[in-house]
This record gives structure tokens, sequence and C-alpha cells, in this order.
């Protein structure tokens, strides 16, 4: 047997293993046999780069680096389905579709996936091209990437082309254990799934995309009408023969009933799954039928998806731990039995006040129903009374502080128990960890934990330290090195060089968030110039109060603040404005509301929404019909709905892009007239 002649049996028998394991959950080998295989294959491509083939498993542990994302634009455009709430918009649905069709509807429910949505396209059986959905017309070009995903094969028996779409996930026990690892290296968690799949989809470099265990369900054949294939379900099940991974329990309904009922089960029972779903997806099961329905610009008019209410579930309140925060603020938290809620395990919950607690008669031992906040922030919504013993502990808010010891005081007019001690550890604490973070200082590699240990080893006192630690300091903390310690000098150095609004948000003055910090550096030339404003000059500035004005003075007249300042300006820290800069930068978006949605392909929300409004527009939240374009990215959502509806521009970055190299605002204008 020549060398081509085993590359070729090597291939085949180790894509038939990978469909065993990972598809079918049917290994017939083990593990070591496996890794052998595939170390005798890539060192004969290694030899041999040549005769690597297309589909050659070897892929799977990621390529080069990439630059960049080419754009794809898609054969068939993936749509975005059309949500409902609740039981009558479910029937409303059906009414439609029965008027269109006529009264004999079989429909098909899936388990809508939280995740990723991309298309994988097949020519002569080969995995040629995997992109990300994009806008729905345009997506990326994640080839590399996806190659990676064991559940994704390379190649299938069917040699005309295919184009199917599914979704990329993580599975709850897989984030589980990432997350566990990142809190052992002192790291921040993830978020949640869906976060973590679509982040590890979009690295350029698919090495580290192969480190994370990323699935696939695929749910659709896109291109179906080349085939003859009667069904939706039937579609389903010749994927399944080539090789896909598709979700097995997808249920036939004979009638809108049958799903409504399904659908009642799996919304109390979604927790049992091991993956997170938001909802149930609907569809028409007869091809022709679909075909005679079509779709709007945006959505099928056969299908539907229905969206969970945000989940709640009880669980048991075991105490009530307080935190201070860089004001001085005390904030009550509740510490529960871990549950799972809305994708990640959640042990804590925010009690917001001393008011919050009274109010919901919170105490520790009740049994609570928790609810996560626009799916994010946990929340104890009331406590479940009927199941108190007698034996729960009221709770009161503490008459010192729980770090320094200083008397707490509650202002008049105020919800918030506050320690007033200026130098107590906690607020430093807090403040530093503020200054370091992405919307202040944006020092990489400076987490709390981080932060923490510099504290504890008496290395820093206050923000202006951080500018005087060496090397050798750094090194000798906990899981850090010389690398680590010189990838986080750098970062402090290039925090010198910040524009003055990061800094002004930095110092943590009260009221003074990322917006005020911008509208104050882009009216004074200076901190210093700042430092001397009266209330009367800071008052005259538009958005800015009196409250926030008095704050600002007050904070200039503590001479520990003049002390930071004094030691920040002596290390070279960036204290004065780029406004002379901006005042040079055509305004051509003044006056124009712009709201951004989705994920752009480079640039992060905060650079989009700088770029705004350094040439005079105001990046809004929300869409109505003053809005003079929409920029959106991939899962835009519901503003990028209500931008059609409306008749609102949308633009992609890549026109975006073109708006800025225009000089004035007639010839945006004109250009979005297009």
């Amino acid at each position: 047997m020549n060398i081509e002649q085993r590359i070729g049996e090597l291939i085949d028998k180790l894509n038939y293993h990978n469909q065993r394991y990972y598809v079918e959950d049917s290994p017939e080998i083990s593990d070591y046999e496996y890794d052998m295989m595939m170390r005798e294959l890539i060192e004969l491509e290694e030899k041999n780069p040549n005769l690597k083939r297309a589909d050659s498993p070897s892929s799977r542990v990621g390529g080069v680096a990439l630059e960049k994302f080419e754009k794809v634009v898609h054969d068939v455009p993936m749509l975005s389905l059309a949500n409902v709430f609740n039981e009558g918009e479910i029937r409303a649905f059906d009414k439609r579709v029965r008027d269109a069709i006529g009264e004999n509807v079989e429909y098909v429910l899936e388990f809508k996936i939280d995740g990723l949505s991309v298309a994988l396209e097949y020519q002569d059986g080969i995995f040629v091209k995997g992109s990300t959905r994009g806008d729905g017309v345009t997506g990326e070009d994640i080839t590399k990437n996806l190659q990676t995903i064991k559940t994704i094969p390379l190649k299938i028996s069917e040699h005309r082309k295919l184009i199917a779409r599914g979704e990329v996930f993580i599975s709850k026990n897989d984030f589980e254990k990432i997350n566990e690892l990142q809190e052992d290296m002192g790291q921040q968690v993830f978020a949640n799934p869906r976060n973590l799949a679509a982040g590890s989809l979009r690295q350029l470099d698919s090495k580290l995309t192969a480190k994370r265990p990323l699935d696939i369900f695929v749910f659709n054949f896109e291109n179906i009408d080349d085939f003859d294939i009667k069904t939706h379900s039937e579609s389903l099940e010749f994927l399944s023969s080539q090789g896909f991974k598709i979700i097995s329990n997808f249920m036939v309904c004979k009638n809108i009933d049958e799903v409504i009922e399904k659908i009642d089960y799996w919304s109390e029972n979604r927790d049992k799954l091991e993956f997170d779903i938001d909802g149930m997806v609907i569809k028409v099961n007869d091809i022709a039928s679909r075909e005679k329905m079509g779709a709007t610009v945006k959505s099928p008019r056969w299908a539907t998806s229905y969206k969970f209410p945000a989940e709640k579930k009880k669980t048991k309140l075991l105490d009530i731990v307080v935190e201070v925060g860089r004001t001085g603020t005390i904030t009550p938290s509740a510490i529960l039995q871990p549950i799972r809620l809305a994708g990640t395990t959640v042990s804590r919950a925010t009690l917001h006040n001393e008011d919050y607690i009274n109010e919901k008669d919170i105490r520790i031992g009740d049994s609570v129903l928790v609810q996560k906040s626009g799916e994010i922030i946990p929340k104890v919504l009331e406590v479940v009374k009927e199941d108190r013993t007698g034996e729960e502990i009221e709770f009161v808010m503490p008459k010192h502080c729980p770090v320094c010891g200083e008397e707490t005081v509650r202002l008049e007019g105020e919800a918030a128990v506050k320690c007033i001690n200026i130098s107590c550890p906690a607020q430093i604490r807090r403040g530093i960890i503020h200054y370091v973070s992405r919307d202040a200082m944006n020092i990489d590699g400076l987490g709390e934990q981080i932060v923490t240990l510099l504290l504890n080893e008496n290395l820093i006192k206050d923000i202006a330290d951080l500018y005087y630690l060496e090397k050798d300091q750094i090194a000798s903390l906990e899981r850090m090195g010389d690398k680590s310690a010189e990838n986080l000098l750098n970062s402090i150095e290039k925090s010198k060089s910040n524009e003055l609004w990061r800094l002004i948000n930095g110092l943590g003055i009260r009221f003074i968030g990322v917006k005020a910090a911008k509208i104050l550096a882009s009216n004074f030339n200076s901190l210093e110039e700042i430092k001397d404003a009266t209330v009367q000059q800071l008052t005259n500035l538009e958005e800015v109060g009196e409250i926030m004005a008095n704050s600002v003075v007050e904070f200039f007249k503590e001479n520990r603040n003049l002390e930071v300042i004094e030691k920040l300006k002596d290390v070279g820290v960036n204290m004065t404005s780029t406004k002379e800069k901006d005042d040079n930068i055509n305004k051509i978006f003044d006056k124009m509301k712009i709201v951004l949605t989705g994920t752009l392909p480079t640039l992060k929300r905060d650079q989009a929404k700088e770029l705004i409004e350094k040439r005079g527009g105001k990046a809004t939240s929300s869409v109505s019909k003053s809005t003079t374009f929409v920029l959106a990215g991939e899962e835009a959502g519901s503003k990028l709905q209500k931008a059609i509806d409306l008749g609102v521009k949308v633009i992609d970055e890549e026109k975006f892009n073109e708006l800025l190299k225009f000089d004035s605002i007639e010839e945006v204008l004109t250009e979005l007239e297009k």
C-alpha cells in the first residue's frame, strides 16, 4: 500500500469512528486506538502536504490564524423567525396557516437551541464552506473553525450540492466545566453557553476554536427544492442518514392542540435537557404547502418561534451577605442554594437595599422565587411564605462597616446605607477594580483577583500605585510569572495614553459614568480645567444636572483625590482632551439618531458608538421613525425587525465604514438613500 492509499484509508476510518463516537454515541474503538491513527495521519500529511484531502479529520485541530473573515453571500437567504409568546398567538399563527393552505395541517415541533446559526455547504460530498448567518443575506466565512467541530461531517455520501443549516452550541455540562476551569485559573467566568459558543466560533485562530467543546444540531435543509423530498420530517431523516447530528426527538404534530400540549410540557421540563433552549419552533411539515405560503423579507410565513417566558425557579435563601462598593454603598446579596436558571448556575442574587428586603419581607432561610432580570441579572422575585417554618431569621443592615468598622449612615432621601470613611479598604479595592475596567482605563489582565492580591501584599494603596509596580513584584504573585508580569506592565503602560474621558470615568466620581465623562472631556481641554470648573459652568453643559455638577466640584475639593491625581500626572497619565482633534473631524452624522444592534464583524459596540459620537451623531437604544439608520450585525433581533417595519434604513459594518470616508452630511444622506 502506497502513502496516498494509506492516508485515504486512515481518513475513511477516522471519519467513520468520529461519526460513531460524536453523532451516534456508540464508539467501536478505544480513545488510544483513535489517537494512534490520528497521529499517524498527521505525520504522513506533514511529510506529504500535497496529499492532504479536504475531508481529512486532521483539520479538526485547527489551522493557520486568519487576519479577518471573508464575506459570504448565502445561496439561500438565512431567514429569521417571527416570535409568538402565548397560546393565543400560537393559535393566531395556526389560523393564518389554515386560511392559506386548508384545514388539515401537520406541524413539526423542534427545540429552539440557544446557540449560533450557521450554514454548511457540501460539493461532491465534501464540506467546502461554512458561514455565519450574518444579516441573513451576507455572513462570514468560518469554514476553518467549523471544521474543528467533530459532529460536523467533513464528507457525506450525497454528491449533489447540499446546504444544511444548524445551530452551534455548548452543552450545559461542558459549559460548567469550562467555568470551573476559569475560576481555578483566577479568570473571569463566561456569562452563558450561547455567548461562549458564539465567541469561540468567531476566533480568527481556529486552534483556539478547536479547544472549545462546540457541538451542533442541524435543523434545516436549505436547498431542499433541489431534492425530491415531500416533508420537513423526511428532510431531517435524510440529513441524519448523511451523518448530520439532528435533534432526534423532533415532534410531528397532527394539529395545533398537540403542538400546545408539547410546548406546555417542555416549558416545565426544559431543564431536563443536556443543552439550553429558549423556546420551541413550529414548522408546517408539508414542503409544497410551505412554497404556497412563501415568506416576508425577513421571515417565512410557514414557521414561527415560541419564546419561553423568563424562567423562574424556587430555591432556598441560605444567607444574606453585604458588600461595600467603591462609593461606600453597602449592598446586600442573597446566597442561594445553587439552581440552574436561564443557561447558568445561579448561587446568589441582588437584594438591592434595605427597603427592598423589608418590602418583600425576605428572611434568611426562606424559600424564594428567583428570576433573571432581562435574562442576565438574578433577582429574588418573592418569598414563598407558605413554606415558612418559623425558624427564618430577619435580616438587619449592619450598623458598622463590615470592612473598616466605621459607623454606617443612611442619608435622608436615600435608600442606600453607606460607609462614609473614604479610606475604607473595600472602597479602595472597588475603586481600583472600576479604574482598570473596560469602560474606564481598560487595563487588560488586571482583574479583581489580581487587584486583591496586590492590595493584600501591600504593593498598591490607590490607583496611582499601579504605575509604580515593578516586574519582580507582579511575577512573585500567585499564578503569575515573568511573562504574565511583562504583559500586565505593558497594559498598564499603554493605559497612560488613554483618552481623557476614560480617566474621568476611572476616577469614580459619584454620578459620573461613561456618558457624563465623555461630555466633560468634549467640553474642557484638560482635567485641570474640569477641576477648576464651577457648578454654574458645569450645569451649563447639556445633560449635566446640579447633582452631577456638585459631585464633580466636591470630588476635586478632597485633598486625597488631588494627591492621587498628582501622582498620576507624575507618571505621565494623559490628562488633556482630544477635543481639538475631534473638532477637526467632519460632523458627518450631526444630529443623526443611529441605533446599533447585533454583533458586528470587527467593531465592538463601544468602538462603533465612539465613531458615531465623534462625528456628531447620537447612538440611541431604540428604533423609531426619527432614527436615521440602524447599524446591524449578526443576530440583530427585534430592533432589526422594527426598523424594517418602519422603513428605517439598515446598513452593515461594511457600508458604515464607507460612510466614515465621506466629508459631509449631504454625502452621507445621499448614500443612505440609495
